[in-house]
């Protein structure tokens, strides 16, 4: 101990020039690692052999075609609500709201689903799967623009007000579904009637690894398209040139004569759209009707795919994957170990702690040296 009872060394944080290439490919790698450590701790102290645990989740995730194919299915919604927040990081807009923005998407699928066809019968069931897939792009677009004006002209801080309208979406879905749209032959649960088969998202074809009775639908093909489209915008054209200039430096882009205000307004509306987009994939290919609950969480594990991606669309293909795995594998050690769910959710929520983390060391040095 120093005299006057300092200790004699300190730490210096200072901001790196130059950010090693390495970094962008180690950090998330050993991120995941990392959570998986603390997380083998955590198994550990319930009092299960987290080798044990681990080998559990992997064959929940990857051990058969059925697992396979549940693990698609939880992929489908990740990739389309990692791809809206990672649009909206990409320009510095903090979008939490992709699980509210899912629900509205998925309220608008419901309600046209439930009673619109009957009233038109004479429309196709090709072209009605088209309405309620805009209309779920549109309304995830709507509840997204609502933040969005309030940012792009009063500056208010869209963390909050994106977190908040998510408890105000959720809130809906289970009024529509106890209340206005419940099934009189529900037996009391909060369900609407099943939507009309016709109505259903087609299985994708052509995935022949798969059990023959998968339930892998069209929302898979709807994510691989946005990604690459998300991809070439963001990479390849002037807008996403602007996106990426704006979220780096308002008033460069500013002088440069970019309108701040209406990219604000495009952005989020294209974040929530997709969002909205998984929530109608939801209801319309999986569920097949509105009922309490109808998201794990996928908005909120959604952000930690953006960051653990990079923000880049086609990386974000494979993390969601891995993030759907994990879902499933959460499901699995509940069965076969006795675990409680959230234990997968706890893995997420460090692997997330370790990313940020990761990203502080990538950009900063730390050093100890005496003062």
């Amino acid at each position: 101990m120093a005299r006057g009872g300092r200790f004699p060394w300190r730490l210096r944080v200072e901001q790196r020039l130059v950010r090693p290439r390495w970094v962008s490919a180690v950090v998330p790698v050993l991120s995941i690692v990392l959570g998986f450590l603390t997380g083998a701790l955590l198994i550990w102290l319930n009092g299960v052999n987290p080798v044990q645990a681990y080998v559990a989740m992997a064959k929940g995730a990857f051990g058969s075609k059925y697992a396979i194919g549940e693990t698609l299915v939880k992929t489908i919604p990740l990739i389309l609500a990692g791809l809206g927040v990672s649009l909206a990081f990409r320009m510095q807009l903090w979008n939490i709201g992709a699980e509210g923005q899912l629900h509205m998407g998925a309220i608008a699928a419901g309600g046209i689903a439930l009673f619109l066809p009957q009233r038109f019968p004479g429309i196709p069931a090709w072209m009605w799967i088209i309405i309620i897939l805009l209309a779920g792009f549109a309304a995830g677009a709507l509840w997204a623009l609502i933040p969005g004006i309030l940012k792009a002209y009063m500056n208010v801080n869209e963390i909050i007000t994106t977190l908040m309208l998510n408890y105000v979406a959720i809130l809906w879905v289970d009024y529509v579904v106890n209340v206005p749209w419940k099934d009189p032959a529900s037996l009391g649960f909060p369900l609407t009637a099943m939507f009309p088969k016709e109505l259903w998202l087609p299985r994708t074809p052509g995935l022949f690894f798969l059990n023959p009775r998968h339930r892998v639908h069209l929302g898979l093909v709807f994510g691989v398209v946005a990604a690459l489209l998300l991809y070439i915008f963001v990479t390849r054209s002037k807008w996403g040139f602007e996106v990426d200039v704006i979220g780096r430096n308002q008033k460069a882009a500013r002088y440069a004569g970019m309108s701040i205000a209406r990219n604000i307004l495009i952005v989020m509306a294209i974040s929530g759209g997709l969002a909205g987009v998984a929530g109608m994939a939801e209801v319309m290919g999986i569920i097949h009707r509105l009922q309490h609950q109808i998201s794990p969480g996928y908005g909120y594990t959604a952000i930690i795919i953006a960051w653990l991606a990079k923000l880049h669309p086609l990386v974000l293909l494979v993390v969601a994957f891995l993030f759907g795995a994990l879902l499933v594998a959460g499901d699995q050690l509940q069965i076969t170990m006795g675990l409680p769910v959230a234990v997968s959710f706890i893995l997420q929520g460090l692997i997330l702690f370790f990313v940020l983390g990761g990203d502080i060391l990538s950009y900063y040095t730390i050093r100890l040296e005496r003062r």
